[in-house]
């Protein structure tokens, strides 16, 4: 793969976050990028007055700089910007962030230098990451904040990770004897203007939220067995009436995982009319969500293959001052997939509701002692609390702005609060599954010696692994977590 040439899939990145050298900078874009720093100097040269290359920043785009002032300009840039707080976010984030801007510079419109763009790939194949705080970022401008702390190491300056530990940089520079960079004219603004930290968010929660979505389908099959409930909602010709590509997988999927189950043919001939609609709505429901998901991933992609900081440099004659680093565009779809993940733990909750109460030949709490055991009445308060927290977190970002600098940025995205919190969402419906699984799971015990279909079987055995039987109460906590742990593991199949 080609950095700034090759068309990149978020696939592609988080191959090259795991395998950095398969990424490379061939001819062509060491090309790009050098006739893009040539055309800055022309422009310098020409004495045109070109905002962030000869002129300040913001507010203060009226005021010009010297040519000899440049380097201070650049450098000021960097350390005054850097104002994040809050916790760092994850190692892996900051690796996407890096990756996902030398993809961008390498396409040759940012002016920068190839000395830099080739230390940031250094960094990365070194595994010398900057520790980046999570909150100061309102999404234009680009993510401000976020890449300021992410381009100090450059600079010999800030943190970096060592062994999951925030360490000086220059402890790390000095062992790899490493001299910090002195930036040149744009270097600085086009290493900070940019979407980066939102993208890293897109990607992130996309990794999470595919498998999520998958496994959700699955836990669904479990609880319909456990129910005895109806598989006629999923048939093919229900969907090709209307026909969402979402609700369609999702049928397929439920009607793949169903096949030639032993318990739900003892449905066939019972009095039962029809099931509640946490159970009969899956493919609407889930299908909406993995609408959703498509329309993330397709402006992620594009977004991972943009140019998004400012000025633009066409030429040695022209460099355009426009928005690019607007979040907008991934903001709006943010909060729709925010949205999404939230819905498939509110469906979840209702169906491990269903498994409590009692009918249809399962003992009430799901255990034959109850009374003197609470059985698991109580993991259900636990995801009503986990999905009346992700309603909370379901509140638009992208719905508010706050005017920056003065009133020069006077729209704002906060679109990397969008990331975030689409993030949290999908960390909370991990564990609203895992409880959903744990109550179809027990409730497959009452349907005995009755089998499922393939699927469910599989994934009902991969529980017992890790937890058994509920027969008097015990620490029940430890077995939404040893479950959850089998989530985030990846270690049931779901295709």
């Amino acid at each position: 793969m080609n950095y700034g040439i090759d068309h990149f899939t978020i696939e592609d990145l988080l191959n090259i976050i795991e395998r950095p050298k398969i990424a490379k900078l061939n001819a062509k874009a060491k090309k790009q990028i050098t006739d893009s720093q040539q055309n800055v100097k022309k422009i310098i040269a020409s004495d045109k007055t070109v905002y962030g290359i000869n002129t300040g920043f913001g507010p203060l785009c009226d005021t010009k700089i010297s040519e000899e002032e440049t380097e201070q300009l650049q450098h000021n840039l960097i350390i005054s910007h850097a104002v994040g707080v809050g916790k760092p976010i994850s190692k892996k984030l900051s690796k996407i962030m890096m990756v996902a801007k030398i993809h961008a510079l390498s396409k040759g419109f940012s002016g920068v230098s190839l000395e830099l763009v080739e230390r940031l790939i250094l960094m990365v194949e070194k595994d010398i990451i900057p520790v980046i705080p999570e909150q100061g970022s309102v999404g234009a401008s680009g993510d401000l904040a976020p890449l300021a702390h992410m381009v100090l190491p450059l600079l010999g300056l800030g943190k970096v990770w060592k062994n999951d530990f925030p360490v000086p940089t220059k402890e790390v520079l000095e062992k790899y004897n490493i001299e910090p960079l002195i930036l040149g004219s744009k270097e600085g603004l086009g290493l900070i203007n940019g979407t980066q930290f939102i993208l890293a968010h897109s990607i992130l929660g996309l990794q999470k939220f595919e498998y999520l979505l998958d496994l959700a389908d699955l836990t669904a099959a479990m609880s319909l067995e456990a129910y005895r409930g109806s598989a006629s909602p999923y048939k093919k010709e229900l969907h090709e009436i209307r026909p969402f590509e979402g609700s369609k997988k999702v049928a397929a999927r439920m009607r793949k995982f169903l096949k030639n189950s032993e318990n739900l043919h003892a449905h066939e001939f019972c009095d039962r009319v029809q099931d509640p609609y946490s159970m009969r709505c899956v493919p609407q429901v889930h299908g909406a969500s993995r609408n959703a998901f498509e329309h993330l991933k397709n402006l992620a992609e594009t977004e991972l293959n943009s140019v998004t900081d400012n000025p633009i440099v066409i030429s040695d004659e022209e460099a355009i001052s426009g928005g690019n680093f607007h979040g907008q565009l991934l903001a709006m779809p943010l909060d729709y997939a925010t949205l999404a993940a939230a819905e498939l733990g509110n469906i979840s909750d209702r169906r491990s509701y269903l498994l409590l109460e009692g009918k249809y030949g399962l003992p009430k709490l799901l255990i034959e002692s109850s009374g003197l055991n609470s059985g698991f009445m109580i993991p259900q308060y636990t995801t009503a609390a986990l999905v009346s927290e992700n309603k909370s977190l379901c509140f638009p970002a992208s719905a508010d702005s706050i005017p920056t600098s003065l009133g020069q940025e006077d729209h704002v995205s906060m679109g990397s609060i969008s990331g975030r919190k689409f993030n949290q969402v999908l960390g909370n419906l991990e564990n609203i599954l895992a409880v959903e699984l744990m109550f179809g799971a027990q409730g497959l015990e009452f349907r005995r010696p009755a089998k499922c279909a393939k699927f469910v079987e599989d994934a009902y055995d991969l529980i017992r692994t890790k937890v058994s039987k509920l027969t008097n109460d015990r620490l029940i906590g430890e077995d939404i977590l040893a479950i959850s742990d089998l989530i985030k593991e990846r270690k049931f199949t779901v295709n």
